[in-house]
């Protein structure tokens, strides 16, 4: 475990088992296609991101007794990357079957396997209580995830939940813990139409494309955390404050090659903004938005995520 480390994500790592295809295939259908596998899950990525940006950082999983394991463990190792991996010998590493289509969209099933088994004993208090930062998803226990919010919370360190996967058995009270909450579209989408404070019903991904600033912004405090910060693909992403709102575009004149990963690679970034900007939310984001922009003109998941000087040569390009 790295001394000190400014941020640390605790979440899910799985085995990414990726398919390229020209089309995705239709119900059945076969198609042929090429094959890769490497680390990934979205915790692992944020933690990859966010320690290839430069900034000291300490992932905190849980993996079975197997070879994907074994594998993990030597990637952080040769990242040099502070990774703390929960041993789950009757349980299988995670897994994710990818496909990948010509255009760089993807199709994603996971199953989480030493993920779900993730346990509060299993993360280091020490390292949570002493972290500028913290970051958690829902893609592993989530008894395990309020905890490390709510400790992280106390010890004084800036909350970030990523509510991804969005699932049905979300607990409202995860939100109570959180000072940054970042869903995507489908995430946010889903978090409206759940959330009986919104007072919504029938919000969709088209609404979400049409809806005004101002209503966004309006929509979001309703959801009653205090910054909240929606990724919207292309276009770049929205932040919601008590004191306003606004939009940061995304970069344009990107070769897309692979669109997996990019949210963990925004959310890793944006976590290393935080600490290299001195907890300025704006400058953070945009720090976030050219690390996912980044990860997309490459294939994989953690392997996509850029190094700090990649990062700076681009910025540099972008003024």
């Amino acid at each position: 475990m790295p001394a000190h480390p400014k941020v640390v994500v605790v979440g899910s790592f799985v085995q990414d088992l990726t398919w390229k295809c020209r089309d995705f295939p239709q119900p059945g259908e076969t198609t042929v296609g090429t094959f890769i596998t490497g680390p990934g899950g979205k915790g692992s990525n944020q933690a990859v991101a966010c320690g290839r940006a430069g900034v000291n950082t300490l992932f905190v999983g849980a993996v079975g007794r197997d070879a994907f394991a074994l594998q993990a463990k030597e990637f952080y190792r040769a990242e040099k990357i502070g990774c703390q991996l929960a041993i789950k010998p009757n349980h299988a590493t995670g897994t994710a079957a990818i496909l990948v289509n010509a255009t760089g969209q993807n199709e994603i099933i996971v199953a989480l396997g030493a993920n779900d088994h993730l346990k509060k004993s299993d993360v280091p208090a020490s390292a949570i209580r002493n972290a500028n930062v913290v970051v958690s998803q829902l893609e592993s226990n989530l008894g395990t995830a309020a905890h490390v919010l709510k400790t992280a919370r106390r010890g004084g360190a800036i909350t970030v939940l990523n509510p991804a996967p969005m699932r049905s058995d979300f607990p409202v009270a995860l939100l109570t813990h959180t000072d940054i909450l970042i869903p995507n579209e489908t995430e946010f989408t889903a978090l409206v139409n759940q959330l009986p404070q919104t007072g919504s019903s029938g919000f969709t991904e088209n609404r979400l494309k049409s809806i005004t600033e101002d209503d966004l912004h309006a929509l979001c405090r309703k959801i009653g955390v205090p910054t909240m910060i929606v990724t919207l693909g292309s276009r770049g992403c929205f932040i919601s404050r008590d004191n306003g709102c606004l939009f940061i575009p995304a970069h344009t004149g990107i070769k897309v090659v692979d669109t997996t990963g990019a949210g963990d690679a925004f959310v890793g970034g944006f976590a290393a903004g935080l600490v290299k900007f001195g907890g300025d939310i704006a400058e953070a984001a945009r720090f976030g938005n050219a690390v996912a922009a980044l990860s997309v003109t490459k294939f994989g998941t953690a392997p996509s995520m850029p190094h700090a000087s990649e990062i700076a040569r681009f910025l540099k390009t972008r003024v």
